[in-house]
């Protein structure tokens, strides 16, 4: 299943390097894709080593790159991983970036560790195993490293329109929001950016986690959570009829319930 994800994900990548969605024909923006409450929480990263794990693009690598870290990108996709380069070669970035599944990190990064590992924003539902993936987190951290995660929260992700009626009517919950029936087999001929169908591999897996499976897997790899959040914007309008914010981010419309889009996470390795 994780290989045909990493098929999908190669037959995704020149459409979404051709899409609106990623703004690549325009001034380079890799901060839009952060909250500010995601740089108060990590605090400054200037100077220390940041693995970003299932970069895709890179396109949020090149933000702590702008920062002053020294980044380095690790994403399944051969095809991402080579788009990332160049994304990165044409910035003036000086990033790493390596191709391999995130459960090899530690090995593909020949036993390298890190001051901050950082993830999220649609990375988890690709994996089937948590508690290998934090423990591959633990593996790259220094002591009294940081993790950071900042994923789409498992509730707007079961979340669905109303079957038969237009995308922007009330939402229902209509997934899963816990895991416990396997994998999910989607037909990923178009994907969640503008643009046309992938050319080959359409096949995509994913898996549900719940927020408590995510922060008990952390746990019991032996790190400390210090931060745990949930926030209500996205950085892109996921639903017909959201609203933009101050924040340039997008929300419910007044008048809808106030759910958590995303949420945050961090913790830190023993020291």
């Amino acid at each position: 299943m994780m290989s045909a994800n990493r098929a999908n994900w190669d037959a995704r990548t020149p459409v979404h390097l051709a899409s609106r969605f990623y703004g690549l024909d325009e001034e380079l923006d890799p901060a839009r894709w952060f909250a500010p409450f995601e740089w108060a929480d990590l605090g400054p990263v200037r100077d220390r080593d940041l693995v970003h794990l299932q970069c895709h693009l890179g396109t949020e690598t090149l933000a702590f790159a702008e920062r002053g870290a020294r980044a380095v990108g690790l994403d399944l996709s051969g095809a991402s991983v080579a788009a990332a380069r160049d994304i990165a070669a044409r910035a003036g970035a000086d990033v790493r970036y390596v191709q391999a599944n995130v459960y090899d990190a530690v090995r593909a990064l020949d036993g390298r560790r890190f001051d901050i590992v950082y993830t999220g924003k649609g990375s988890l539902c690709y994996l089937p195993d948590l508690d290998r993936w934090a423990r591959t987190v633990a593996d790259l951290l220094r002591p009294g490293g940081a993790f950071y995660l900042v994923e789409f929260h498992p509730l707007l992700n079961a979340l669905g329109p109303v079957p038969g009626q237009d995308e922007g009517s009330d939402l229902l919950l209509r997934h899963d929001y816990l895991a416990g029936r396997g994998a999910i087999h989607r037909d990923a001929r178009y994907t969640y950016t503008d643009g046309p169908a992938v050319a080959g591999a359409t096949d995509s897996f994913e898996w549900r986690h719940g927020v408590g499976e995510v922060v008990t897997a952390v746990l019991d790899a032996g790190l400390r959570v210090e931060v745990l959040r949930e926030h209500d914007e996205l950085p892109w309008p996921r639903w017909p009829g959201m609203v933009r914010t101050p924040s340039g981010w997008w929300r419910l419309p007044e008048g809808a319930p106030r759910v958590p889009h995303l949420f945050a996470l961090r913790a830190a390795a023993p020291v």
